[in-house]
C-alpha cells in the first residue's frame, strides 16, 4: 500500500538500514541515525539503477511522488534521470561560477593590483551595492541591455548621477573582461554611453577670494576644537592645492625636503603619473610641525585607530563644518576640501600666472592635442616653483591683513 505522511512521521530508526515502500518504485531509506532519504529505484536500458530524490522531511510525499513523475517523463523520452540530474547540478554549479556577481568579482581581483587600496575598495563597494541585488545570482550571458538600463534608472532616480554614470562604466569593464575570458560573446552594456540623463554641471563648494582671510585665521584658531593634525592638513593642503585623496595619502618617503619637493607616485594620482609639488617655505614649515606628531609612522595622516591606513576622507571635511563652514552662516559660503583647489586656481589664473603651468601644478591632465605636449610631471617646474611660493605669501598676507590683495598682473 502506499505511504502516508502519518506512517513517515512515526517510523522509529532500527539497528540497521530500513525501507519503506510507496510504489512506482519510490522508497524511503531509514537510517539507524533517524536520518530519512527518498530513494527511486528504476531500469535504463536494461540496467537497474537508483537515483536520489531527497532527504525527508525537506522533500515531502507529496514532492517526493512529482519528482518521480518527473523522471518517469524523462525515461519515456529515453533520457537516463540520473545523467540528467547530473547534467543539471554542472549547470546550477556553472551559472554560480558565471554569474555577474561571480564575473564581477573575478574582474575586480584581477584589476585591483593595479589600483591604490582605497579606490579598489570604492569600486567593489559602488558594484557590490548597485548591481548585486538586481543582477548578481543571474548568469552573465543572460544580460541583455535592458537589464543594464534598469539599473542606470534606478540610480538616476535617485538624484546620484555621477555614481550612475560610474556603475555603467564598471558594469561595462566587467562584461569587456567576460568577453576577453570566455563567458560572454557580446557586451551588453557596449552602446549605452547615450542612456545616461543630461546633468547641469556642478562645482565642489570653494571660498571667494574675499572669504579666504577670515577662514584662514579661523583655522589657526582650530586647536582647542581638534585634532592638531587635521588642522596641520587642511593647512598643507590650501598651500598645495593637491587633490585631498592625494593629501591623506603622503608618505614620508615621497617628501625630499632639502630639495624642497613632494614627488607624488604615479599610483596615488588620479591620472597615473607622477606628479612633483614644490613645497614653498611655509609648507615646509607645516611639514615640520607634522613630523613632530607623525614622524614616526610611514603616513603622514595616519589614522588614530590604524596607523598604517590614512585618516578618513571626512577628516577635514568635518572639521572645516565644524568651524561654521558649512553654508548654513550667512556670513559665511560652503567650503570643503576639495574646493581649494578652485579657489587657488581661480586666483592664479586671474593673476597671471602661465595657464599652462597652473594646469600642470594642478595635475589636470588633458586629453586633447592642445594641451597634450604638457602632461610630463616637470613640465614648467621653475615656474611652478616660483607660483607655490607667490601662493604661500599671498596666503600669508591675507592671513595677517584680513584684507584681499589686489590683482595685479604678472609679466611672463
Amino acid at each position: 500500500m502506499p505511504l502516508t505522511d502519518t506512517q513517515i512521521k512515526q517510523a522509529k530508526p532500527g539497528d540497521k538500514d530500513q525501507w519503506l515502500t510507496d510504489g512506482q518504485g519510490l522508497r524511503l531509506l531509514i537510517k539507524p541515525n533517524g536520518a530519512k532519504y527518498w530513494r527511486l529505484k528504476y531500469r535504463y536500458l536494461g540496467k537497474q539503477k537508483t537515483l536520489a530524490v531527497g532527504v525527508y522531511p525537506s522533500v515531502s510525499l507529496k514532492q517526493a511522488r512529482q519528482k518521480v513523475a518527473e523522471a518517469k517523463q524523462l525515461l519515456e523520452e529515453g533520457k537516463d534521470p540520473s545523467q540528467q540530474k547530473r547534467v543539471e547540478k554542472h549547470q546550477a554549479r556553472a551559472n554560480v561560477e558565471r554569474s555577474f556577481a561571480a564575473v564581477a568579482e573575478e574582474w575586480w581581483n584581477h584589476q585591483k593590483g593595479t589600483w591604490t587600496e582605497d579606490h579598489a575598495g570604492r569600486v567593489w563597494t559602488r558594484l557590490r551595492d548597485n548591481t548585486f541585488q538586481r543582477i548578481g545570482q543571474r548568469p552573465i550571458a543572460d544580460l541583455h541591455p535592458q537589464d543594464v538600463i534598469a539599473i542606470v534608472r534606478d540610480i538616476e532616480g535617485r538624484e546620484a548621477m555621477d555614481v550612475a554614470q560610474r556603475v555603467l562604466q564598471d558594469i561595462r569593464r566587467v562584461c569587456r573582461y567576460a568577453v576577453q575570458v570566455g563567458k560572454l560573446t557580446h557586451n551588453p552594456a557596449i552602446e549605452l554611453s547615450d542612456i545616461l540623463k543630461g546633468r547641469k554641471t556642478s562645482h565642489r563648494a570653494s571660498l571667494p577670494r574675499e572669504e579666504l582671510p577670515a577662514f584662514l585665521r579661523e583655522l589657526d584658531l582650530y586647536q582647542e576644537r581638534g585634532r592638531q593634525l587635521t588642522k596641520l592638513a587642511i593647512q598643507l593642503l590650501i598651500l598645495t592645492f593637491v587633490r585631498p585623496g592625494e593629501l591623506r595619502g603622503a608618505r614620508w618617503d615621497e617628501f625630499d625636503l632639502e630639495a624642497a619637493a613632494w614627488r607624488i607616485p604615479g599610483e596615488r594620482m588620479k591620472m597615473g603619473t607622477d606628479h612633483i609639488v614644490p613645497l614653498s617655505r611655509q609648507a615646509l614649515t607645516v611639514l615640520e610641525h607634522i613630523r613632530a606628531i607623525s614622524g614616526q609612522y610611514e603616513l603622514l595622516f595616519p589614522s588614530e585607530r590604524e596607523r598604517a591606513r590614512p585618516m578618513s576622507d571626512n577628516t577635514m571635511r568635518r572639521a572645516i563644518f565644524k568651524m561654521g563652514w558649512d553654508g548654513t552662516q550667512e556670513a559665511k559660503s560652503k567650503a570643503n576640501p576639495h574646493g581649494f583647489r578652485a579657489t587657488a586656481s581661480s586666483i592664479l589664473n586671474e593673476t597671471g600666472f602661465n595657464p599652462d603651468a597652473i594646469e600642470r601644478q594642478l595635475s589636470h591632465m588633458e586629453r586633447n592635442g592642445v594641451r597634450a605636449a604638457y602632461t610630463h610631471h616637470a613640465r614648467y617646474l621653475d615656474e611652478r616653483t616660483q607660483m607655490m611660493q607667490w601662493w604661500a605669501d599671498y596666503l600669508d598676507e591675507m592671513r595677517g591683513t584680513g584684507k584681499v590683495i589686489p590683482i595685479f598682473a604678472q609679466q611672463r
